[in-house]
């Protein structure tokens, strides 16, 4: 399992647009059209990464307490389905029934939005404000599969805490670390 950290994009980046299918409703949605009044949270995962598997129960959580508050809440998967079967928009719709996944699981099939996010990672973190600058990339917590520190969400719920009550973030924020996207 490959420990790739998340590349840091600059804070106040605008979020690039897309245009995806979403697994669970076979819809094709934008960011404008599931962007959140507070802000939006996408997400970069796939079914099989240790990392996200470790992870996922803590992502449908934060999902589940922020969305009320007004977060649009986005994940994406980029892999390469060729090589990771396991990653197909199939799969991807019985791992989000599976994991109670009840926000859009959308496939990138060319890749280009995790490109145009410069994504690196699964799970990779991006929260955007109301005006769609980034506001924190990084971590979810300091738990990895295997080290012992419990799962918490920490970094990434005070990031979202953050941006709802409008408080300031350190801009020191720590890499998420996951398993590299798998390019084609």
């Amino acid at each position: 399992m490959a420990r790739t950290p998340s590349n840091m994009v600059p804070l106040g980046t605008i979020a690039p647009e897309f245009f995806l299918k979403d697994t669970n409703s076979n819809n094709t949605y934008s960011f404008a059209d599931l962007k959140g009044s507070k802000g939006t949270l996408v997400i970069f995962m796939c079914n099989h990464c240790p990392f996200v598997l470790h992870v996922i129960n803590e992502i449908v959580m934060i999902a589940n307490d922020y969305r009320v508050q007004g977060l649009g809440i986005i994940a994406i998967s980029s892999n390469d389905v060729e090589k990771y079967p396991q990653d197909s928009p199939e799969m991807m719709a019985e791992f989000a029934l599976q994991h109670k996944i009840d926000f859009p699981y959308l496939y990138d099939e060319t890749q280009e939005t995790a490109k145009a996010y410069d994504a690196a990672c699964t799970p990779d973190f991006y929260l955007f404000d109301n005006q769609n600058r980034l506001f924190y990339r990084g971590q979810l917590d300091d738990s990895r599969p295997g080290n012992g520190i419990p799962l918490s969400g920490t970094d990434l719920r005070n990031a979202i805490d953050a941006l709802i009550y409008n408080r300031t973030l350190s801009e020191i924020q720590k890499p998420s670390i996951g398993c590299n996207i798998k390019w084609k």
